[in-house]
């Protein structure tokens, strides 16, 4: 007997985001590893405490560029656009299923306009060093700048020495995308706290 599928796509239902993660997912494994609140502390100073608009979540913003080294996606601007469809990554960031996602002009203002090269470097190494530690690295390699290291005996170990590496190297590559996109749309590159702090002279 021949069956045809229903067809459920217009179909209203109540469901739970958190209950469309399986619990043994690496975004679960890595939200529970990481405070990733200790972001809010390293970005503070960047931010004004009494006046202007409300920002977007810093932690938001990192947790999206982890989302792309991680999963080895070849563009924050590509992984902006996976983040809308993929119910993990919505989970990992605290967006509902209906909820709006940070487009990618979203990241690249704040990137432009707020953090520094500093800070960028700092936040991926705390985060990647957090995330070794809790053992959510690859098992068999670490990735640095278009080549692999192999590991050793004690991955762990390995991971924990070549992190500051990876850290800027992604950073840069992270920066150099934002900044052409900056470029592109006429908005003012990047800065060095250097500059910034010049700036507020």
């Amino acid at each position: 007997m021949l069956s045809k599928g229903n067809d459920g796509r217009n179909q209203g239902e109540i469901i739970y985001i958190d209950d469309l993660v399986p619990k043994n997912h690496l975004q679960r494994k890595i939200d529970a590893a990481v405070d990733f609140t200790k972001i809010y502390e390293i970005v503070e100073d960047l931010y004004c405490k009494n006046n202007g608009r409300p920002s977007t979540d810093p932690v938001v913003l990192f947790k999206i560029a982890i989302i792309q080294h991680l999963y080895g996606i070849s563009s924050l601007r590509r992984t902006a656009d996976e983040i809308s469809l993929n119910v993990a990554y919505r989970w990992f960031l605290g967006y509902s299923l209906s909820e709006r996602t940070s487009h990618f002009t979203t990241l690249s203002n704040n990137f432009c306009h707020r953090f520094t090269e500093e800070t960028v470097e700092r936040v991926f190494n705390w985060i990647l060093s957090e995330i070794n530690k809790a053992g959510y690295l690859s098992p068999e390699t670490v990735f640095i700048d278009g080549t692999h290291i192999k590991a050793n005996a004690n991955m762990k170990k390995a991971a924990k020495k070549a992190i500051p590496e990876a850290a800027k190297v992604y950073g840069e590559k992270l920066l150099e995308e934002i900044n052409q996109d900056c470029d592109d749309h006429g908005k003012s590159r990047l800065t060095t706290i250097t500059n910034r702090q010049k700036k507020r002279l």
